[in-house]
């Protein structure tokens, strides 16, 4: 069955949008939605069989996927992350919400799929849609990126295109506008010093 379109706007995510959302999300649902760069492709972390799907779709073993864990806010990171030092949480805090990827420890607390990972990727897209999700939700939601075979576009910008490729893939396909084409920055902070992995929307001058 084809995933359904759901417009929602960033200025003002309207509440039964969300919890339609999150209600996908706990059925094991997977959904397409935006964030401050391009459209992500999500899940609740905590429920495995959708894990799994999302694995089977990247083509890649869920204990050696890469995902990102999209959070809210910073106030659970000790869920996830091992404690960090001072100087790190300073960079976050300064850089986030906003577009980057920061690979952290991995922590004790981390869903048992994941539990060997010795690092994890953190976001808090500055997209009001997402964090509405996934404070509705409870917890992070799981995301990888959706890559577009396109010589010239290297990510799917257009919801109606993305559901029209992935709409039999997944539940639910939200229609934010626009995205862009441009990934997070991501910043590896378990090195002595920040090291950048990939420079995309974000600036490093932030550093």
């Amino acid at each position: 069955m084809a995933a359904e379109l759901l417009r929602i706007y960033d200025e003002n995510p309207a509440p039964k949008h969300i919890n339609k959302v999150v209600e996908v999300l706990k059925k094991g649902g997977l959904i397409i939605y935006p964030t401050d760069t391009i459209y992500g492709l999500g899940c609740d972390i905590t429920n495995v069989a959708a894990l799994e799907k999302i694995a089977q779709l990247k083509n890649v073993k869920l204990e050696k996927a890469n995902f990102s864990f999209v959070c809210e806010d910073l106030s659970n990171l000790s869920d996830y992350v091992k404690q960090i030092d001072t100087a790190t949480f300073k960079i976050l805090k300064r850089c986030l919400p906003g577009p980057y990827t920061f690979i952290l420890p991995g922590g004790n607390n981390l869903p048992n799929v994941f539990k060997k990972k010795k690092t994890v990727g953190i976001r808090v897209p500055d997209n009001n849609i997402c964090r509405a999700i996934v404070s509705g939700l409870g917890n992070p939601i799981v995301s990888t990126s959706i890559r577009d075979e396109d010589e010239v576009l290297e990510y799917s910008t257009d919801p109606e295109l993305i559901k029209e490729k992935w709409g039999n893939l997944v539940d639910l396909v939200i229609d934010g506008g626009y995205g862009d084409n441009i990934p997070s920055t991501v910043i590896d902070l378990t090195t002595p010093e920040p090291e950048i992995i990939r420079e995309g929307k974000g600036s490093v001058d932030i550093l």
